[in-house]
């Protein structure tokens, strides 16, 4: 049977751990910037300035009204102070503030210097990739090849591209390496922001890094087989013969010359472009929009 003492330090340091918890929690959720929800700034250590996070500091550094010979990003490891938003202790690194306790990010990494309050993002360290990425480990592998993490569902199906994502987007231009933007993977490998595929399909249908087709086009080819037989040639093309090149397969056919399109003879695709002969043709978008 307890003791009275044991009684009264037990409820003592029940109540204690309560408020510690209380005060790690201070704040939670009302700090930060349009990219993370923390509770600390951050000292760029290539400028010497305060910012909210990385990309508060990038988007600031490689600005227009920027001089191009003064823009820059921030060398995310190198940091190595922070500043406590509720206190405004400039400290190391760390994920408790040294003056005031409190937590100034449930996710916390010490590798890649980085907070963030709003852990339902599922962050996890890759140390292949070298940073934090979101949606959980265990849904996520890593890539030798590709040099970065894709989904478990990719495992075993996707196209490996030598350091897929290790450059910009062929639409926007952003570095999509350690973007905070949603990514797909094109069938070839080729790797692109999602909205970026979304806008891209309003007006085209092939991968802008490699040109070969991005979805299933059997029905569009159908519909160019009906409009090339609807569309005869004049007298002084019929027996026009031209060389294309399948961007889908990378076959080479030696096909009669249509103004409309040229069909793949091995893949059956009109995403081909004419290499030899004239006048030269291709299945363009504008090819595509016509018989859509």
């Amino acid at each position: 049977m307890a003791t009275e003492i044991e009684t009264t330090l037990s409820h003592s340091y029940a109540s204690g751990d309560a408020k510690n918890a209380t005060k790690v929690e201070t704040g939670c959720g009302n700090f930060g910037c349009s990219h993370y929800r923390r509770r600390c700034k951050i000292r760029a250590p290539c400028c010497n300035e305060i910012f909210d996070c990385r990309h508060c500091h990038n988007e600031a550094k490689n600005g227009l009204e920027t001089d191009p010979l003064d823009r820059h990003d921030i060398p995310r490891h190198e940091v190595t102070k922070v500043i406590c938003s509720l206190c405004d202790t400039e400290q190391d690194v760390r994920q408790n503030c040294i003056n005031c306790g409190v937590s100034m990010g449930k996710y916390f990494c010490a590798k890649c210097k980085f907070f963030d309050d709003d852990v339902s993002k599922n962050q996890y360290h890759c140390n292949e990739c070298g940073i934090c990425r979101t949606g959980g480990k265990e849904n996520f592998f890593h890539c030798n090849k590709c040099g970065c993490c894709y989904s478990k569902l990719m495992k075993d199906t996707h196209h490996c591209v030598e350091r897929a994502m290790h450059h910009n987007c062929p639409v926007c231009f952003e570095f999509l390496f350690d973007t905070t933007r949603d990514i797909t993977v094109l069938p070839c490998g080729h790797t692109i922001h999602l909205e970026c595929v979304k806008e891209m399909r309003q007006y085209r249908y092939s991968c802008p890094v490699c040109s070969k087709s991005i979805c299933d086009m059997s029905k569009l080819w159908k519909k160019l087989d009906q409009e090339i037989a609807a569309t005869p040639m004049p007298q002084m093309y019929q027996n026009k013969m031209v060389w294309i090149l399948c961007n889908d397969c990378g076959s080479n056919s030696h096909v009669q010359f249509h103004i409309v399109a040229h069909k793949c003879s091995s893949c059956k695709s009109y995403n081909t472009r004419q290499i030899r002969g004239s006048p030269a043709t291709s299945c363009s978008s504008d090819t595509a929009e016509m018989v859509r």
